[in-house]
């Protein structure tokens, strides 16, 4: 047996999937075969639920009846809506309060028998999951601030009706194209740090609920969801200081501070999913006439890669870099940029659970013992 101590399980492969492809030397993400950019570019985030939850695209009609399922399971219990209330009147974290309330869940869900590894059972929690997600962090996000929460509306589509739930206001098709795309962009990437401990979870036979709450939870930390919410406080830095993006870029370099946004433990080249935001970017700014985000992200981009070849270097932007600037653009909270992260990335965890109940093998790893040894055991009153 290989006893060599890799930390974090760097370079360590523990298993095979068929859910998504990353390649860090390309440049590349696919799910199920699929390139990113043609799922963005032409698939609903319902789409690529079904593809990552059944193997592959949906029919016309398995897509309307899948839709309308997702839809229909939008509405929370009363219980559901009452604890909400009481952790924004706690003043709980949004991501905090997500991962009490999707704990939650099942306890009002019409199913809760079944076995844990029962893939239909599997699939049909995961959907009902899904589809609260968005309604859970709208209503907590207005409860918190005072307002009534807006009720789910089945004739939107996934993407739409969070932006309705959470700005007030139905979003116009630019807005909510680049949310269904920012979705699709995060569904899954490989076996993260959330996405593996929801796979360990479920690996005893725990149920989807239990997964998904573990998810939430590794998401949580700032090594892992917090890096889009730390970019965009750096466009709100520039913007309010007396100095240039490129100059704000050059002086934190210098002072040996990281930029928030570049790097990825994956990617050796640009973060495939920062390319797509970075037009989507582009479009916003252009439909709002706003452009202040777009031209500091820009200004740090050209002189990262350009004067200090960053690039060269294997240090690229990834794909926070720009979604918080994104979010920004379309009304979102910046507490709540790791929220809606989850919110997305619970379909790659939903898909990664099917997976590998189907073969299951309880995940044991080992530590190797390094504390002391032969120690004399003295009695508590002799001591």
């Amino acid at each position: 047996m290989d006893d060599e101590l890799r930390r974090g399980l760097e370079g360590v492969v523990v298993d095979e999937t068929t859910l998504s492809d990353v390649d860090g030397s390309a440049g590349r993400l696919v799910y199920r075969g699929y390139e990113i950019g043609d799922l963005a570019e032409s698939a609903s985030f319902e789409e690529v639920l079904y593809l990552l939850w059944h193997e592959r695209l949906p029919t016309r009609d398995e897509l309307a009846d899948f839709r309308d399922a997702l839809a229909a399971d939008r509405a929370l219990a009363p219980a559901v809506q009452d604890l909400l209330a009481d952790l924004a009147e706690a003043g709980e974290t949004p991501m905090a309060a997500l991962r009490t309330a999707v704990s939650a869940l099942s306890a009002t869900a019409p199913s809760a028998g079944g076995e844990p590894q029962n893939a239909a059972e599997t699939r049909e929690r995961g959907r009902r999951i899904a589809a609260k997600m968005p309604t859970i962090l709208a209503a907590y996000d207005r409860l918190r601030r005072g307002e009534r929460p807006i009720p789910p509306d089945e004739e939107y589509g996934h993407a739409a009706d969070f932006l309705r739930m959470l700005t007030g206001h139905p979003p116009d098709e630019v807005a909510a194209d680049t949310f269904d795309m920012a979705l699709t962009l995060h569904a899954d990437h490989g076996f993260n740090a959330s996405t593996f401990v929801a796979i360990t979870v479920a690996s005893t036979f725990a149920d989807i609920y239990s997964a998904a709450v573990a998810g939430v939870g590794a998401l949580s930390g700032p090594l892992h969801g917090g890096a889009n919410q730390d970019g965009i406080e750096v466009l709100a830095e520039i913007d309010r200081a007396e100095e240039s993006a490129t100059e704000w870029a050059r002086n934190r370099v210098e002072a040996g501070e990281h930029i928030p946004g570049w790097g990825h433990r994956v990617y050796e080249v640009t973060d495939p999913r920062a390319e797509i935001l970075r037009e989507r970017l582009g479009k916003l700014s252009a439909a709002d006439g706003d452009r202040r985000w777009l031209e500091y992200t820009r200004g740090i981009e050209t002189h990262l890669t350009g004067e200090l070849s960053f690039l060269e270097k294997g240090i690229a932007p990834n794909v926070d870099f720009y979604s918080g600037a994104v979010y920004h653009k379309l009304g979102i909270p910046e507490d709540m940029y790791t929220p809606i992260f989850a919110m997305s990335r619970v379909g790659g965890w939903v898909g990664h659970v099917l997976e590998y109940q189907a073969t299951n093998r309880l995940i044991r790893p080992r530590a190797r013992y390094v504390g002391p040894a032969d120690r004399a055991f003295v009695p508590i009153d002799q001591r």
